[in-house]
């Protein structure tokens, strides 16, 4: 995803600098050539020879340091980022940049690089809601820094509150945000749909299926990174959907049905979700005991929404997902034509490397003038990017 790209990160005194190798490993297998700045403080909590082997780069911790190459190393690094990452950054380095302060190695490299900088601040919860502190993130929010904020819980010191570095994934997935964004699709609202429905029975049981929403969550990323206003119905909790996309969560296909409908004038709208085809008739207001012998729950149809969808579409082009576990192909042009898609993503859950909790996917893309694009197995993220491909290319021709 990452490959081509370089990303410097600064490492700064904190007891949180050791989340700092984990951050560097994941953009490492993202494909990133990262090179690591080190503070004298940070070297305290980590050693150098830590960030070395794993991003397979000199680390630079000596302003003064004889030079590895004939450069100036602040700025062959500064020119060099196509993102620059401060994490953990404490209090003292976002008041220096804030104040200008160029007096070590990655103050000065930052004050010289024209690279977006994002800042993942990490401290005592009362250094981080200090006015002063307070005062310089919003200057530098209001100067285009990016931040990732500190999440909330038990702190190094004892204390409880805001404060603790964010995980290292969600720093990297908003770093992926800001080094691939474009403007493909700006201007134009995508809705998608992600995840299972669940269909009560009573208060504590329902129907549901094994959809895990991955797929709709890493559309509606995609689609934010290309600069799209993105809403995300969602029928799960446990996933977190990229920054700037507007989560609708629901429970039962009612519940969707409801939601799409009231963001039918979307530009783009994809169907990635696993919606019950029925529900119980009755469910029960009090919780069902159990008895004697069998039981037998009466079904009824839940609404068809990508049927209807299709029917009522005016200049909305439309996707939906085929998930298959044979005749594939067979079974999603049918479903294209019987739907009225633009364009269906058809894959077979039993296949190995497929299925609803995976992370990765094997699909065929089927558009509605009969071509057909089988992909290689691959991340659901990189799925993503193919059918946004697909997509931008057909509302472009």
């Amino acid at each position: 995803m990452l490959k081509g790209k370089t990303v410097v990160l600064g490492v700064t005194g904190g007891i949180a600098a050791y989340k700092a190798a984990e951050i560097t490993s994941r953009f490492v297998k993202l494909g990133a050539d990262v090179k690591v700045i080190m503070t004298e403080h940070a070297q305290e909590f980590v050693g150098p020879l830590t960030f070395q082997a794993i991003s397979n780069n000199p680390v630079v911790t000596d302003m003064f340091a004889p030079p590895t190459r004939w450069d100036v190393e602040h700025i062959a690094l500064a020119k060099a980022a196509n993102l620059f990452v401060i994490a953990p950054a404490t209090a003292s380095v976002m008041g220096k940049i804030n104040a200008g302060i160029a007096d070590d190695m990655l103050t000065t490299t930052v004050m010289a690089t024209k690279a977006p900088v994002l800042i993942a601040p990490a401290m005592n919860v009362n250094m981080y809601e200090s006015a002063v502190n307070q005062r310089n993130m919003v200057a530098l929010k209001e100067l285009g820094y990016h931040f990732v904020e500190p999440g909330e819980g038990f702190l190094a010191c004892g204390d409880l509150g805001k404060g603790r570095l964010e995980d290292p994934e969600k720093i990297v997935n908003r770093a992926v945000e800001i080094l691939l964004a474009t403007d493909e699709l700006k201007g134009k609202k995508v809705l998608v749909t992600a995840g299972p429905t669940r269909e009560a029975i009573d208060p504590v049981r329902y129907l549901t299926n094994h959809s895990s929403g991955k797929m709709g969550y890493a559309i509606a990323r995609e689609a934010r990174l290309r600069g799209a206003d993105v809403v995300l119905v969602s029928g799960v909790r446990d996933l977190a959907a990229a920054e700037g996309v507007k989560v609708i969560e629901i429970d039962s296909a009612n519940d969707m049905y409801e939601a799409v409908m009231a963001n039918i004038d979307a530009d783009i709208i994809v169907k990635a979700a696993a919606v019950a085809d029925y529900r119980p008739a009755a469910p029960s207001d009090i919780k069902i005991k159990k008895m004697p012998g069998d039981m037998t729950i009466p079904l009824t149809r839940n609404k068809d929404i990508l049927f209807e969808l299709g029917m009522i579409k005016t200049h909305q082009y439309l996707v939906g997902f085929a998930a298959e576990t044979n005749d594939v192909i067979e079974n999603a042009k049918q479903k294209m034509v019987k739907k009225n898609l633009d364009l269906i993503v058809a894959n077979d859950v039993t296949a190995e490397g497929a299925g609803f909790k995976s992370n990765t996917n094997v699909v065929t893309i089927l558009r509605k003038n009969g071509e057909e694009k089988a992909l290689a197995l691959m991340s659901k993220e990189e799925v993503a990017s193919e059918i946004l491909d697909t997509i931008i290319e057909d509302m472009n021709a």
